[in-house]
């Protein structure tokens, strides 16, 4: 079974769009005097981790609704075949026969979505199916690429989660010329699954102490 994945790009202040949906922040023609880096960022080897790179390993995709609605009212469709689940209790306009609402607790949403996409990844987008996802557990990997712009409100990432969820950065990358993409792993306390002993005796000695 593959991961539970978001990729997504953010404001500096945590925003993924700003007021009304608007995005068109994210490829606005920036002037001379405000380039997206400069001094040794700027020299740095543009290695990012691109879309399309990530977007190979996934089998299905959990969508947040608004979401899905910002992306069906435009003109392009950027998801090919790829089935996908709508996270929503309302009726979905004519669509895709791949995209098809679900309404369900966020772990039976995941597990359906895991289910479609077997071996491969179940790749979040939304800001509400991602919260909701990491404050059940069930990230395992995010990919957020921060955009140099400050949009002061909007719709956010991780703001509004319901817990403290500490991380652990693996990556940090120069994408596109400037925008900073970072990798992180929801950080989680190692359980203990040694098995109990058959004749009732004492457990064998683990990392975790005895079983």
């Amino acid at each position: 079974m593959g991961e539970v994945k978001a990729y997504c790009a953010m404001s500096v202040d945590g925003f993924i769009a700003g007021p009304g949906d608007d995005l068109s922040w994210l490829d606005a023609e920036r002037p001379a005097w405000a380039p997206m880096s400069a001094e040794a960022w700027a020299q740095r080897d543009q290695d990012g981790i691109a879309f399309a790179d990530f977007y190979g390993g996934v089998g299905a995709m959990l969508m947040g609704r608004r979401t899905f609605d910002v992306v069906h009212g435009m003109n392009e469709w950027f998801y090919g075949e790829m089935p996908i689940l709508i996270a929503t209790g309302r009726p979905l306009p004519q669509s895709r026969p791949t995209v098809r609402a679900a309404s369900a607790p966020i772990a039976n949403l995941v597990a359906e979505a895991q289910e479609l996409a077997g071996d491969n990844h179940v790749y979040l987008d939304g800001g509400s199916v991602i919260r909701q996802a990491l404050d059940a557990g069930l990230v395992d990997e995010a990919i957020v690429t921060i955009h140099p712009t400050i949009l002061g409100a909007g719709h956010p990432l991780f703001a509004g989660a319901e817990q403290r969820h500490p991380v652990t950065i693996t990556d940090v990358r120069n994408y596109a010329g400037g925008m900073v993409q970072v990798t992180m792993r929801p950080a989680r306390e190692p359980v203990d699954t040694s098995p109990l002993p058959d004749d009732g005796g004492p457990a064998d000695e683990t990392s975790f102490g005895h079983a």
